[in-house]
């Protein structure tokens, strides 16, 4: 029987940019080319989690405009199941503005939430059947902080382990956020919540030790292509992460977050959900957009770029 997952958070169409190089200020560059592309960290985690095997019910808003409709078929026909994305017809449907660097396979994005900023804690009541049948939770910050609360109580009322990607990270986490069985910050994300630097691996360490010593059982802080830093009870180790050569980094969070959560929903160990996912990051950024074609990236796709790196079987972990 296939996982199954529930997921909240925001739903966007991203306007992607491909540039030179990312501008400094003042300066006036040249796209070289612009697609829009579904996206938003909701859409693309239950969007990548279907891809990678998992039954998904996404819990989300799109606007009452063109682009929500779009979005919301688009949602349907990778098999998520949009029973709980409502339409809040007076607004626009979120948007993401990507500058993505054809020079340093970097981005910067801008998002304007729109509709996602409807979403309500009585809509989160009205999805409880969502949270009674599923086997994990995985939520991110794209939409209020009372319905992300509300959402982190009712899982926990219905026994189901969540998973928080901290993104993206407002002035403060929501007030639950230390409920979550997981959290997986990118390194800025946690340096915020630690309130402290993170710029190596080991500062990422004392940064997941502070966490730790706030009540979180399992952390992973992403560290691009070094990997991810996990910390749970068992202690600390690196993850290697997967070479391949970037194109676009945009979803390689949302790919991974969608890839840990899937692999503990089919109770395998930190260490191997931590290695597919780090895979599917990587797999992520050799695409352009958040949510590429089927056939580039799927749970088979994932696999094999396993396979070819040997790890298939055994995680490469280094204890630190």
């Amino acid at each position: 029987m296939p996982p199954r997952l529930t997921v909240l958070g925001n739903i966007n169409l991203d306007f992607s940019l491909q540039v030179p190089h990312i501008p400094s200020k003042g300066e006036n560059v040249i796209a070289d080319g612009l697609d829009l592309v579904p996206g938003g960290k909701g859409a693309n985690q239950a969007v990548a989690a279907a891809r990678l095997g998992a039954e998904v019910v996404l819990i989300g808003c799109v606007g009452g405009d063109n682009y929500g409709r779009v979005l919301r078929k688009r949602l349907a026909q990778e098999s998520v199941n949009v029973r709980f994305v409502e339409t809040a017809e007076e607004a626009i449907t979120g948007m993401a503005f990507v500058w993505v660097s054809q020079a340093e396979a970097d981005n910067r994005i801008v998002s304007l939430l729109g509709a996602n900023l409807t979403l309500t804690p009585q809509q989160i009541e009205q999805a409880h059947r969502a949270f009674e049948r599923c086997d994990f939770f995985l939520v991110s910050l794209g939409v209020p902080e009372e319905a992300v609360n509300r959402a982190m109580q009712v899982a926990a009322d219905c026994g189901v382990p969540a998973l928080l990607d901290p993104a993206p990270l407002g002035k403060k986490p929501p007030q639950l956020w230390t409920s979550a069985s997981v959290i997986v910050p990118n390194e800025t994300e946690a340096a915020r919540l630690a309130g402290q630097p993170v710029s190596d691996v080991s500062s990422a360490l004392a940064a997941a030790r502070r966490l730790a010593q706030r009540g979180i059982e399992r952390i992973a802080i992403t560290l691009g292509e070094k990997g991810c830093l996990l910390y749970d009870e068992e202690g600390a180790r690196l993850i290697s992460g997967f070479p391949v050569q970037a194109v676009d980094p945009t979803g390689a969070g949302d790919a991974f977050a969608a890839a840990l959560a899937v692999r503990l929903a089919e109770e395998a160990s930190l260490d191997e959900a931590a290695t597919f996912a780090n895979a599917a990051g990587a797999l992520i950024c050799t695409l352009r957009g958040a949510q590429p074609k089927a056939d580039q990236f799927s749970r088979a796709k994932v696999e094999a770029l396993l396979k070819k790196a040997r790890r298939d079987k055994k995680p490469k972990v280094e204890p630190l």
